[in-house]
């Protein structure tokens, strides 16, 4: 079905299709078509950071930034489903336009900027959801917050989520937040993870449950820095790590209409980008921690090798817009023969 109605969703502007999509995946839930939609993928449990995912392959942030969508998102067969990245406060993001396809490429360049309607929001929206699956909710800091004060944003919206989460999931590696990505720089992110560690210590006491805390890193680092990260990983006992976020290379679409836009490049062109990080991590970790994978998943090979590279998990988002739902299922299938069970 998706592929019937693709041509029709590309011909829109890219955030309007997006929306419209989002209504489309609640009104066909609602009505119980959801199975005309998408194959659910059989299932393929796996135990990370102490969860039972009922298959290694999840959505990735920023498709439901509000969590308005989650029993439409589920009803495709996601093994777990990530919200967000929310704030502390609402706020609007960047000018439009802001999102681009780059068809040629299987590629897409956003400058979103965090727009969300601010963390009770999104707290009030997984309440009222019926969806009972593993629930990441992604945390961010407000555009206005000066990065000095970054980890108040993150404590608030720590606090406020993590009795709702299956586990919270820390972006400091979006490109889109001026200064954001500093915070990976070595003291700001030891002294960011002492903090969120203290906390999450004092929030598993007080709601007698531990909610695993995800650090999201970046594409665009070095092999110190990765190192580095790897190390403050361990040292502070975080529960997993998702690479990758979007890169800010052009590599691969310099020619091609919108390859030139501001923002974070997803999709195909991300791919070896991510999967080399992946591998860097795991060479470091040596299985202290579990690695997510996502960036440039387009088919049930692309998901294999993620998980033969290191991670133990898969998220997609841009692979979802160009291939559509039937990549979960297929994404699913790479991954069960890779593994060999």
């Amino acid at each position: 079905m998706y592929s019937m109605l693709r041509p029709a969703l590309f011909r829109l502007d890219p955030e309007t299709a997006h929306n419209l999509t989002l209504g489309g995946l609640k009104t066909a839930r609602s009505l119980g078509l959801s199975g005309l939609i998408a194959k659910r993928p059989a299932d393929d449990p796996r135990t990370v950071m102490g969860l039972t995912f009922p298959n290694p392959v999840g959505l990735a942030a920023g498709l439901d930034k509000n969590g308005d969508c989650i029993n439409g998102l589920a009803a495709l067969g996601f093994g777990f489903i990530e919200i967000g990245t929310v704030t502390p406060l609402p706020q609007p993001g960047n000018p439009k336009p802001r999102l681009f396809r780059l068809p040629q490429a299987s590629a897409i360049i956003n400058r979103m900027g965090f727009n969300n309607d601010g963390v009770d929001r999104l707290v009030e929206n997984v309440k009222r959801a019926e969806y009972r699956g593993i629930l990441g909710i992604n945390i961010g800091k407000n555009a206005a917050t000066p990065i000095e004060k970054a980890a108040d944003d993150y404590l608030i919206c720590l606090r406020k989520v993590y009795a709702h989460a299956s586990y919270v999931t820390v972006n400091i590696s979006s490109p889109n937040t001026k200064n954001l990505r500093q915070l990976q720089d070595e003291e700001a992110l030891n002294n960011l993870l002492e903090s969120l560690k203290t906390e999450q210590q004092k929030l598993s006491d007080t709601h007698g449950k531990y909610v695993p805390i995800v650090l999201k890193i970046a594409p665009d680092l070095t092999d110190e820095q990765i190192a580095q990260i790897a190390h403050l990983l361990m040292h502070h006992r975080i529960d997993a790590v998702i690479a990758t976020n979007t890169t800010l290379s052009r590599e691969g679409v310099e020619n091609l209409e919108h390859g030139a836009e501001t923002g974070g490049l997803s999709g195909a062109p991300v791919r070896e980008k991510s999967t080399a990080v992946i591998r860097a991590l795991h060479q470091h970790l040596q299985g202290a921690l579990p690695i997510i994978g996502v960036g440039g998943i387009l088919s049930g090979a692309d998901a294999a090798e993620k998980i033969n590279s290191g991670a133990s998990l898969v998220q997609i988002y841009s692979g979802l817009i160009y291939r559509g739902p039937e990549l979960i299922a297929e994404s699913c299938a790479g991954i069960f023969r890779a593994s060999g069970t």
